[in-house]
Formats: C-alpha cells, structure tokens, sequence
C-alpha cells in the first residue's frame, strides 16, 4: 500500500533532461514544515528480458522518462518509514524506502514494477500481466549525513539489470536542511576502483592522475583508445573512437588525468540536428560531447560539458555551447590521429589521440569516409614530398657518379 505524504508535506520533482541523453536526472526534494525532509538527486535505468510470442527473448532499456508521476512519496518520522516511488506511465514503477534508526538510516525494499500488458513498451510479450523485482539490498547512513555514489552500481536481479549512478541522497533530514557532511560509497573512494560499467571496451591500464608540478615529474602515459558507439532503436546512429587525456587547472595546480575505456560508462543519443556521448567512472560524473549539424551540410563539436572530481575531493565543473571543433561534411567522418587539443575553457583542456568520430548517418554500424585534421593532413602531404626529395638526391648522386666515371674512362683512353 503507498504511504501518503505526510501532513503539509510538499513535494519538488525535477527532471532534468540532459541534452539528447538517453537518461534524466531526478532531484526528489520533500519538504514539511521546518524545510527539507528528505533529498535525492540520481540517475537510474533498467534492463529488462522477456519472452516473445515468436519463442525468443528480447531486451529492453528503460530510462527515465521526461514525464513522471510521484505518487505515494512521504518524509517518513520515527514511527514511519519515508519512501520515494516514481511512476513510469502505465507501464513501470518504481519505489525504495527509507527506516529510521537511532543513530543511521537504514535504505532498503528497492522494488521494480513493470508491467507486459503495455503492448508499447513490451511488445510481443508472452506472459501478460505485472511483475515485481525486489533489490534485496540493505545501506546504512548516519543521520544528518548524505549518501553520495557517482559510481554505477549495477545489480544483476534476473531478468532485470537495474543501474544506479550520480546518486546525492538524504533521508530524515535535521532542521530542514541538507547535510554538508558526506558519506562516499566504496566504489567512489579510490582512484583506481573499477566500477560496474554500462558498456565496455577492450581492457587497459587504470585511470591515471597525476599532478603535473610535481620536483620530479613523469612523463604521463598515452591515454588508450577506446570505442563509443550509440544506438537508436536497433540501428547504430553515433561512433566515436579517441583517447582522452583532460588537462585541469583548477586554483593554479594542474592535472592529468587520462580516461581508462575499461572502467567508463557511456550513453547518448542522436537527434536530426543534435547527438550527444555522455562519458561517467567514478571520478566523472559526467562528460558531454553534443555535436550540431551546421548549414544542412555540415556537422561539428558544438558543446562539451564535465562535472568530475579532483584527486583533493573538489568538484570541477565547466560548460562551453560555443565550440566549433571536428568539422566534416555530412555523410562522412572526422579524422585526427595526431594528438589534439580542444580548449574548453583557460581551466580545461582535452587532448584526443587517434580520434575518429562520426554522430550523424552512420551507415551499416561502420564510419564513412573521414575528413582529415589538417595535422594529419599536413603529414600525408609530407611523405610524398620526402620521397620525392629523396628520389632527386639519387638521381643527381647516380648522375655525378657517372659523370666521374665517364671523365675516367676518357683519362684512360688519353693515357693508351
């Protein structure tokens, strides 16, 4: 049974619809009478296999839509649990709880609805009717403290695969304001954990960040490569294949930090005019590449955006929608295998190493055409003028060559 809200509680839900990303952040803010009660921001998504009429299994991703309902949220007292349960349409819902201790919280019954009677959402379905995943899952949290994982966490709960990420949370909140004191799930709390991934490419070496003004430095490992493609329906509609390597100058002292494809999660999507690649680990919470179509003919990287966290545990946070980065024609790809440089902001540099993207009409899940950046450009033009270079050199060494053989011989002929 949902619980109601409590007396003069209300309720803000956002949705905040990030770019073309085929995910929305939600920011959840109850309130009664002395203020905040209960607060959380994430994102979430689910994976779910069925049955089909034909006799095989088909997969589906559900994410947060841009409309929801909210009925049933409460704060939640000493006697009453709080809970938070989102309504995804007719055809999902979703809810988790909150009990409170003497001296934590507890975050436990994650419960999954969906229902296959919705013939949109699960078409072909076999067995009709609702099913129920629980999470068995149990978090404590000290009260007046907020729970943050900018990790995925992913629980396997066959036939669903439920993904939790960017997660700011605070039940039974004192005095009706949020808590500045934090606690840090495992997965954020090194640099090198390997959180749950949403897709992968090939393993490689860990994330690296390394202060650059060290007495001694090191020279900073070439990122690797790693490959992004996103899907629209069942057709493959953006790929992108770069190593990244960000340059931050947050407060006079520089990072690097290369981006490990083996621990990245990524999404995105693609629009007639727009198309985006959100990259997250557990030290991103995000990274946007949003290109645009330019003139009907052309494409180019219009935005980057980044939210991530420094090695000292502060937040690093740019936006630039004035870019004009990776121009090509339509129909065809982009180029650069030389190293790159994007100047976002004077705080923030990307570095691309053997860049190869295309995000509008990808034909048959496989890149076009590419454009080459001048760089590479340069070098192709280069070679062929070095070989020619070193052709005459021959011609005119095998010429002198003969020409001093030819004055011997008629020295020798002078001599008879």
């Amino acid at each position: 049974m949902c619980l109601s809200p409590v007396k003069g509680a209300k309720l803000i839900l956002i949705f905040l619809f990030l770019g073309a990303v085929q995910s929305n952040a939600l920011i959840v803010n109850l309130t009664d009478s002395k203020g905040t009660c209960l607060y959380a921001e994430w994102e979430m998504n689910f994976t779910i296999t069925y049955e089909t009429t034909n006799q095989t299994n088909k997969t589906i991703t559900i994410a947060v839509p841009d409309k929801a309902t909210h009925d049933g949220s409460s704060c939640g007292d000493d006697r009453n649990s709080a809970k938070i349960m989102i309504q995804f349409g007719f055809a999902v819902s979703w809810a988790v709880n909150f009990t409170k201790e003497a001296s934590h919280y507890s975050i436990h019954d994650i419960v999954l609805s969906y229902n296959t009677s919705d013939s949109t959402v699960f078409p072909g379905a076999v067995a009709k009717g609702v099913h129920t995943v629980k999470n068995p899952e149990n978090f404590k949290v000290p009260l007046d403290v907020i729970f943050k994982c900018n990790s995925v966490l992913t629980y396997n709960l066959t036939p669903v695969v439920q993904k939790y990420w960017g997660i700011h949370l605070q039940a039974f909140v004192q005095n009706g304001t949020v808590s500045k004191n934090e606690q840090v799930c495992e997965e954020d709390q090194t640099p090198t954990t390997v959180a749950p991934i949403i897709h992968t490419t090939a393993p490689s070496t860990t994330t690296t960040l390394t202060p650059t003004s060290t007495p001694t430095p090191t020279p900073t490992p070439t990122p690797t490569v790693g490959n992004y493609s996103i899907r629209n329906g069942n057709t493959t509609c953006l790929l992108a294949t770069m190593g990244l390597q960000l340059n931050i100058t947050e407060e006079k002292v520089p990072f690097i930090f290369n981006i490990n494809p083996a621990t990245t999660n990524f999404t995105g999507s693609c629009q007639p005019q727009s198309a985006q690649l959100r990259l997250n680990n557990s030290q991103i919470k995000y990274l946007d590449f949003i290109f645009a179509v330019k003139n009907e003919k052309r494409f180019y990287l219009k935005e980057v955006n980044v939210y991530m966290y420094l090695a000292n545990g502060s937040a690093f946070n740019i936006s630039n929608k004035n870019l004009s980065f990776w121009d090509a024609p339509l129909g065809s790809s982009y180029m650069c295998n030389k190293e790159q440089v994007l100047s976002v902001s004077r705080a923030f540099q990307i570095n691309t190493f053997n860049l190869k993207v295309q995000p509008f009409n990808v034909t048959k899940g496989q890149y076009s055409t590419a454009e080459e950046c001048a760089a590479d450009s340069d070098l192709n033009f280069l070679i062929p003028v070095a070989v020619g270079v070193a052709l005459g050199f021959l011609i005119i060494a095998v010429f002198i060559s003969y020409m001093i053989g030819r004055r011997k011989s008629r020295t020798g002929y002078q001599s008879v």
